[in-house]
C-alpha cells in the first residue's frame, strides 16, 4: 500500500479526499495536515467550530481512524513520511508549499496556483494523459524528484470531458458557455450565507471567468515534447452561483469546424473514453459521459453522483440555428468529486499505475 498524506484535510475537498481513498486497494491515509489552527488537535477535533459543531461535510460517516489521527501543520509537514501528496490547498498557501513537497514527492492537487506553468499539465482523465510525458519536462527543470499535477477548475471538468469527442471529430471553432454554479464550490470558509443563496442566483464569481476561458485550450492543446500547444478555439464564458449543494450544470453553444448533427454528435460522445476505462483504475466510472434523450435531464440532484460522482451526463443536444455548424447541449458534473478530490484521485491512480509504475 501507498503511504497517502493529505494537505488542507480540514476543507470540503479535504473531506471529500479523505472519503475517496477509504479503503482504496492502492493508497492508504497515514498522514493529515492543515493550518496552525488545527495542527496538534485530532483529526475529530481539528473539524470543530467555535460552538462545538462538526464541520464534517460529508453523507458518508467519519471513519474512527481518521477521526483520531493527529493534524500535522502543513508548512513543517516531512514530504519523505509519505509516497504521494494529496494537496487541498488554497492557491496562496499551495503556492508556497506545494514546489517544498515535490522537491522529494509527487503532489496531486486541486489548486490552481501551477496550472498555468509552461511544464505543468493540467490532467483529466481520459481526456489528455499523454501531456502526463511533461512532468518530466517538470521534474528536469525544476531539479525535483517529485512533480506537481493540478487538478482543472472544478467548472470546466464536464465541459472538457464533453469537448473532447466533438474536438476530435469534428473540430472546434468557438464555445459560448454558461455555468449553473452549486455552493460547495465556494468552499466551507468563508462560503455563502444562506441569506444570499436561498431563492437568489449570483451572477458573478470572482477569477471564474478567466479560468474557464484559458484552462480548455491547454488541456484539449497537443504535447510537444517540451511543452503544451494550445487548442486554437476560444471560448467566452458567464459564470453563477446557483442554490444548488453539489453539481456544477454548463450550458454549451460549440461552433464545429465541420458539419455534424446532434445524432453523430451523441454517437461520439457515448463511445468516447472506452480505452481509458478499460484500464480499470479503482476511481474510474465504466463510462466518461452518459447521454440522456430526457429533456429534463441532466439534473443535479437526479445526475451528479452517475459513476460515482465521476460520469459527466450530457443532455438537450441540439443544432444551433445562430453558430454555422453549431450544436449545443447541456453538461452535469460533480464539482467536489470528478471536479476536484476524486478526479484528482483518479489521476494519482493514472500517473502511479503508468507514471511512476508503482502498481
Amino acid at each position: 500500500m501507498l503511504r497517502i498524506a493529505i494537505i488542507g484535510a480540514t476543507g470540503i475537498v479535504g473531506q471529500q479526499a479523505i472519503v475517496s481513498l477509504i479503503g482504496h486497494p492502492w493508497f492508504k491515509i497515514t498522514k493529515l495536515a492543515a493550518s496552525e489552527r488545527s495542527a496538534g488537535k485530532k483529526y475529530r477535533e481539528a473539524l470543530k467550530d467555535a460552538n462545538g459543531s462538526s464541520r464534517w461535510w460529508c453523507t458518508e460517516e467519519m471513519p474512527e481512524e481518521i477521526a483520531n489521527m493527529p493534524v500535522e501543520e502543513a508548512s513543517t509537514f516531512d514530504p519523505t513520511s509519505v509516497d504521494i501528496i494529496f494537496s487541498t490547498m488554497d492557491a496562496g498557501p499551495a503556492k508556497e508549499l506545494e514546489p517544498k513537497y515535490a522537491k522529494t514527492t509527487p503532489v496531486i492537487s486541486t489548486a490552481s496556483a501551477f496550472r498555468y506553468e509552461e511544464d505543468t499539465p493540467i490532467l483529466i482523465g481520459g481526456v489528455n494523459m499523454d501531456h502526463a510525458a511533461l512532468l518530466a519536462v517538470q521534474q528536469k527543470n525544476r531539479g525535483w524528484k517529485g512533480f506537481i499535477s493540478p487538478k482543472s477548475n472544478c467548472t470546466i471538468a464536464g465541459l472538457v470531458v464533453s469537448l473532447k469527442p466533438v474536438l476530435d471529430a469534428f473540430g472546434v471553432k468557438q464555445v459560448v458557455m454558461t455555468s449553473l454554479q452549486a455552493m460547495s464550490g465556494a468552499g466551507r470558509t468563508p462560503g455563502l450565507s444562506a441569506m444570499d443563496m436561498t431563492e437568489n442566483v449570483v451572477p458573478y464569481i470572482s477569477g471564474e471567468e478567466p479560468k474557464v476561458e484559458t484552462e480548455p485550450q491547454k488541456i484539449l492543446g497537443k504535447f510537444t515534447g517540451k511543452t503544451i500547444s494550445h487548442a486554437s478555439f476560444g471560448i467566452t464564458a458567464t459564470c453563477t452561483r446557483v442554490p444548488v449543494i453539489d453539481g456544477h450544470l454548463v450550458c454549451a453553444f460549440v461552433q464545429t469546424e465541420k458539419p455534424c448533427t446532434p445524432e453523430e454528435v451523441k454517437r461520439v460522445m457515448v463511445n468516447y473514453g472506452r480505452e481509458f476505462s478499460e484500464l480499470h483504475l479503482p476511481s474510474s466510472p465504466a463510462h466518461l459521459i452518459d447521454v440522456t434523450d430526457d429533456p429534463f435531464r441532466p439534473q443535479p440532484r437526479m445526475d451528479r453522483d452517475k459513476g460515482g460522482g465521476m460520469t459527466v451526463t450530457v443532455g438537450r443536444i441540439r443544432k444551433d440555428p445562430l453558430f454555422e455548424n453549431g450544436i449545443k447541449y447541456v453538461c452535469l458534473a460533480h464539482n467536489t468529486k470528478l471536479g476536484a478530490a476524486k478526479g484528482a484521485l483518479q489521476t494519482a491512480e493514472y500517473l502511479v499505475k503508468n507514471y511512476l509504475k508503482l502498481v
